[in-house]
């Protein structure tokens, strides 16, 4: 579960309703974090406040997105996924089958992996790791 809920309030973002329930959504329910796709933040979020339209969860994700308090993933051309772990360093494990997407914390130093001798001269600031394969319910449906 992330602290999104809290990182807005310390922010004094405006919490109408639509947006705390999104915010809410993201969040999680205190089950295994996953990034939901914006349709999906809808759909949870509908049933939580049923007036909620589409486009408010489009803005609302969009402005998350520009304040950096939420990252948006894209991956193999899917529709994107939001990750509000967004201050935390972690790495991605993806479905290959249905896209599901789940953080992962590695041990060790994904930056150290990388010998000067493959860096051709760069400052290296960064490091974005994926790994995939297939979740448990695809595995088992294979």
């Amino acid at each position: 579960m992330s602290d999104l809920l809290e990182r807005l309030r310390g922010r004094g973002w405006r919490m109408t309703a639509q947006r705390r329930v999104v915010a809410e959504v993201l969040d999680g329910d205190g089950a295994a974090h996953v990034h939901l796709t914006a349709d999906e933040v809808h759909a949870r979020a509908a049933g939580r406040l049923p007036e909620i339209s589409r486009a408010t969860v489009y803005n609302t994700l969009g402005e998350l997105v520009s304040l950096g308090e939420v990252i948006e993933v894209a991956t193999d051309g899917r529709a994107k996924r939001y990750d509000p772990n967004a201050h935390q360093p972690h790495q991605h494990l993806v479905c290959s089958r249905c896209g599901v997407i789940r953080d992962v914390h590695p041990a060790g130093d994904p930056l150290a992996a990388l010998p000067a001798t493959e860096r051709f001269g760069f400052t290296v600031s960064d490091v974005e790791v994926t790994y995939r394969g297939l979740c448990p319910d695809c595995a088992t449906a294979a």
